[in-house]
């Protein structure tokens, strides 16, 4: 390989994952509840990996860290994605008792962050008033669906 393609390469995949701020020992922490396929209760579906985040069709938020203690992730938006393509986004996640088939919602906190470090320092969404904690709005409450 010449190292002009090597100097490509690096440059192109240091604008995808900047230095330092991948953190996959956190994302082997993610719980396994909110690994999988779901629907929302807007009937939007997702996949959710222990390295992507997919809201279909087409957003797609690569993840960067999950935080168990404040229960959020930080995630870099993919650059083709219909809006805030290569910003940051914060998701925090509330886990729900006796609202079965919703076992957890998230709240899209930050969507629009210049960098990793403003998505972290996001105020996080309220977790005590899931209804109208995520900016006025609810947490979107999601449901496991079978493949």
């Amino acid at each position: 390989m010449n190292r002009f393609l090597i100097a490509v390469v690096s440059v192109v995949f240091a604008g995808c994952n900047p230095a330092g701020k991948l953190n996959k020992a956190s994302l082997q922490h993610i719980p396994a509840t909110i690994l999988g396929d779901f629907r929302d209760d807007y009937d939007i579906h997702y996949s959710i990996s222990d390295s992507v985040w997919v809201q279909q069709p087409n957003v797609r938020y690569r993840l960067l860290k999950y935080d168990s203690a404040g229960r959020y992730f930080i995630a870099r938006n993919a650059m083709n994605n219909p809006s805030e393509g290569g910003l940051y986004s914060r998701i925090d996640i509330m886990f729900f008792t006796g609202m079965e088939p919703w076992t957890w919602g998230f709240c899209l906190t930050a969507y629009d962050a210049k960098s990793f470090e403003e998505a972290v320092a996001v105020a996080a969404a309220d977790r005590d008033n899931p209804k109208k904690g995520c900016g006025g709005f609810p947490f979107s409450r999601m449901k496991k669906i079978s493949n």
